[in-house]
């Protein structure tokens, strides 16, 4: 363990290595990629995305060893029991830090199958990263914006529709979806700025797995509700995670029934829309009395250790 070294030191050795991992492991998810578009029979391609995700496996693997040599992390989670990674999750989570994914993607590496995104249907002609994507099967979505709809009501459905055509391919294959459901990282600007009624949580939005669950709902074995928390760390996570200073993580995974959700009364009737949001209101008032409660417990820890040392030192 190398976290006896200054932080400028540990941030450049764990960005680099970080830098490499991803380098060489998106590289090969890459290759994969033009392996798999010259591939003529569909078992062959399966195939080849099984491969793919075996290096993503190795990807999140290796976040976790550079972790263990940069920082001494207490990794406290619960609800690991009774996951399958033959079954099918739909997986919402609070956002903290662009670290997120790689801490959720080591803990859940050898429990669910590998977390997929939702992805813009844009993406996929980014070079390297959008065939790296396609390779690892990630499903790109095309969403027709509202100034569209309304001057084409002709287009209504059709982004679902598309959608859908395109996760018919996870019905024989055990598959992770992963939506951050607050859209994007918490600060506490944003927090202010948004009037959150939510102490530690950004407002839930209910759009994204609403169209989720009307493109895949059926294939899904449970939804899982996933907390994370950095007890120890300021605002800026990533930061000191590669300064090395990250102490502990903490991670909750509770496996809820999937909600059923009707397309045709989701995006046609605003009562059940409303009714769909206090579902996820609900959820997202559980996970931050959740929240409050492990960071007074890693509190009232702390205390008790400090008062002991001080006891003891005197």
């Amino acid at each position: 363990m190398l976290n006896f070294l200054p932080g400028p030191v540990l941030f450049m050795l764990s960005l680099s290595l970080l830098i490499i991992n991803t380098a060489v492991w998106g590289s090969l998810i890459s290759i994969g990629g033009v392996v798999k578009l010259v591939m003529p029979a569909q078992s062959a391609r399966n195939a080849v995305t099984a491969v793919m995700n075996r290096f993503m496996w190795a990807w999140a693997c290796c976040n976790g060893g550079i972790l263990y040599l940069i920082a001494k992390i207490e990794w406290d989670v619960e609800g690991l029991e009774g996951l399958d990674k033959n079954s099918w999750y739909l997986l919402i989570s609070n956002h903290l830090s662009g670290f997120d994914i790689a801490a959720q993607t080591y803990v859940l590496r050898n429990h669910i199958p590998m977390l997929k995104f939702f992805l813009k249907k844009e993406l996929i002609y980014v070079p390297i990263m959008g065939l790296g994507c396609w390779a690892l099967d990630m499903p790109f979505m095309n969403r027709t914006s509202p100034a569209k709809l309304k001057k084409n009501p002709k287009l209504k459905g059709k982004d679902l529709a598309t959608t859908r055509r395109a996760c018919a391919k996870f019905s024989n294959m055990p598959t992770s979806i992963i939506n951050y459901v607050e859209g994007s990282r918490f600060t506490q600007d944003k927090h202010q700025r948004q009037n959150s009624p939510y102490q530690h949580l950004l407002r839930p939005k209910a759009g994204g797995i609403a169209f989720t669950l009307s493109a895949m709902g059926e294939q899904f074995t449970n939804l899982l509700d996933m907390t994370i928390v950095y007890p120890d760390a300021p605002d800026d996570i990533l930061f000191w995670v590669m300064n090395g200073k990250v102490t502990k993580i903490i991670v909750r995974i509770r496996a809820l029934p999937v909600p059923q959700v009707d397309p045709t009364r989701y995006f046609s009737e605003s009562e059940y829309r409303v009714e769909f949001q206090r579902w996820l209101n609900q959820v997202w008032a559980e996970k931050d009395q959740q929240i409050d409660a492990l960071l007074q417990t890693h509190q009232s820890v702390n205390n008790k250790a400090t008062s002991t040392n001080h006891t003891q030192a005197s």
